[in-house]
C-alpha cells in the first residue's frame, strides 16, 4: 500500500473548503441557520488523532524489533487503513472548517459573533490534528526495506 500523497490531501482539503463555504452561503441565502461546529467536535477530533497514533504503536514496536515481537498482519492492515482514513477525513474536515472560516470572515456582520469564528477555528485545528495523527500512524506502520534486497535492483548494476 502506498502512502497518502500530498496531492490527494490537497484535493480533499479543496473539496472540503468549497463544500464548507457553499454550505454556509446556501443556508444563509435560504434564511436558515448556518453551520457552527461545536467545541466538542474539536475535542473529539483530537481524541481520535490520539487513538489512531496509539493504535499504531504495537505495529511500530513490531516493525522496529523484528525478532521478538510479532504482530497480527490483519491488525496491522486495519491500523494502516484507519490511519489513511483519518488523514483523508482530517483533510476534508479541515478544508470544511477553512471554508466556514472564509465565509464567516467575509461577512460584514458575523452571526454568533467572534464565538462562531473561534468554533470554526477550533474545528479546523482538531481536523489538522487528525490529519497529522493519521499521517504519523501511517508512517509508523511502514516496513523498512530489507537489507538483503539493497544490492539487487536497478542501482546494483551501476
Amino acid at each position: 500500500m502506498k502512502h497518502t500523497t500530498p496531492s490527494t490531501l490537497v484535493l480533499f482539503a479543496v473539496i472540503g473548503t468549497v463544500g464548507g463555504f457553499f454550505l454556509d452561503a446556501g443556508l444563509a441565502a435560504a434564511g436558515q441557520a448556518i453551520v457552527m461546529p461545536p467545541y466538542s467536535l474539536a475535542i473529539v477530533l483530537l481524541v481520535l488523532a490520539a487513538i489512531v497514533v496509539l493504535a499504531a504503536l504495537p505495529v511500530r514496536r513490531a516493525v522496529r524489533d523484528r525478532m521478538h515481537n510479532k504482530v497480527d498482519p490483519f491488525y496491522a492492515m486495519r491500523v494502516v487503513l484507519l490511519a489513511k482514513a483519518a488523514a483523508l477525513t482530517g483533510s476534508l474536515l479541515g478544508g470544511g472548517g477553512i471554508g466556514i472560516l472564509i465565509y464567516l470572515v467575509g461577512r460584514s456582520s458575523v452571526p454568533g459573533g467572534v464565538g462562531s469564528v473561534l468554533m470554526a477555528a477550533a474545528m479546523t485545528a482538531g481536523a489538522v490534528a487528525l490529519l497529522v495523527g493519521g499521517l504519523v500512524a501511517e508512517r509508523m506502520c511502514t516496513i523498512p526495506p530489507d537489507d538483503e534486497n539493497e544490492n539487487s535492483g536497478p542501482a546494483a548494476a551501476a
